[in-house]
């Protein structure tokens, strides 16, 4: 088991759907599905300032309100400034009905501090166990990389460890949905734990090359987020678009994933029960990520992860090519 400051359950739910992603999420429907995760046994939940410009945080602090306290993380590298009457959109950054503030990078010192401590106030808590870098990367930074990577290191980087040694959070990392950022974090960085979203997946193992053993030699623990791939994995296939990585999925991918859920139909195993239970294998990873609209998805995620699943199956979808042949899977 890998090493880590802080006790994760292995599945845990995500909060971006709670700040209205893609769609309106009724206020009290969010509720619900915070109060349905910790019935359930999701005892871990992960926010962001990003998801819905702070919406994601306020209803996660109204939800646990007098509620027993589950793990909670949240994430700096953006903060959050008021936006012009002109600038309202229905749908701004992904994220429908959001509050007049848009998310504006900053992974200085001062941009993480104010991030961090106005997150706090949002959930109404004193401290968080984890706070992740959220979105470093060179593929969603471009040519602005280099410099948004130099500001973390010698400002926000600082800004976490002091936050870290002062006891606000427990552990620290990055949040993104790059495999090469955490690699460079591992050489560069004093990292706990990376939140990787849709890299280590049902559909795509790429981390157990390189990412995964140095994770395990350093001692840095894995947040598998993202299982189902922004959706391809749980859509319905006949849809007009399918999501893979926030975009439409190129074709190869939906011919990857047809060729997963023929053998899903021959075995009688729903794609979405493998999907969620698959990462969780992987001694490196800590706890499988995914996000929740409502009590009925969480619910029926519950069902997922406790069904049975015959180790023949994983056997097929490696003899067939579609599992990476040194995989961890369930029934190992």
């Amino acid at each position: 088991m890998a090493n880590t400051c802080v006790y994760l359950p292995p599945f845990a739910m995500g909060a971006a759907p709670l700040g209205n992603l893609y769609r309106e999420v009724a206020e009290q429907q969010a509720q619900q599905a915070v109060h349905s995760a910790l019935a359930l046994g999701f005892n871990y939940i992960d926010t962001a300032p990003h998801y819905g410009f702070g919406l994601s945080e306020r209803r996660l602090g109204r939800a646990l309100s007098g509620a027993k306290q589950p793990v909670l993380s949240t994430k700096v590298g953006r903060v959050l400034e008021p936006i012009a009457a002109a600038e309202r959109a229905p749908l701004r950054f992904g994220f429908a009905a959001t509050p007049d503030l848009k998310p504006v990078f900053d992974y200085s010192y001062g941009g993480v501090m104010r991030s961090f401590n106005e997150s706090l106030q949002r959930l109404s808590v004193e401290r968080v166990e984890l706070v992740f870098a959220h979105d470093l990367g060179e593929l969603t930074h471009a040519e602005q990389h280099e410099q948004r990577w130099r500001e973390f290191c010698e400002g926000g980087m600082r800004a976490l460890e002091e936050l870290k040694a002062a006891g606000r959070i427990g552990a620290i990392g990055l949040g993104v949905n790059e495999v090469a950022v955490c690699e460079r974090a591992l050489d560069e960085l004093a990292v706990d734990v990376f939140l990787l979203a849709g890299r280590y997946t049902l559909l795509e193992q790429t981390p157990l090359d390189s990412l995964l053993p140095r994770c395990a030699q350093a001692g840095v623990s894995v947040i598998a987020a993202g299982p189902f791939n922004s959706g391809i994995l749980a859509a319905d296939l006949t849809a007009d678009v399918l999501h893979y990585n926030y975009a439409p999925a190129p074709e190869a991918i939906v011919q990857k994933v047809r060729q997963l859920r023929s053998v899903c139909d021959d075995y009688a195993v729903p794609v979405q029960a493998a999907a969620l239970q698959f990462p969780a294998a992987h001694p490196q990873v800590v706890s499988v990520l995914a996000g929740f609209a409502s009590a009925a998805e969480v619910e029926q995620a519950r069902v997922w992860i406790d069904t049975d699943i015959p180790a023949s199956f994983w056997r097929a979808l490696k003899a067939g090519g579609l599992l990476h042949p040194q995989a961890p899977v369930p029934s190992e």
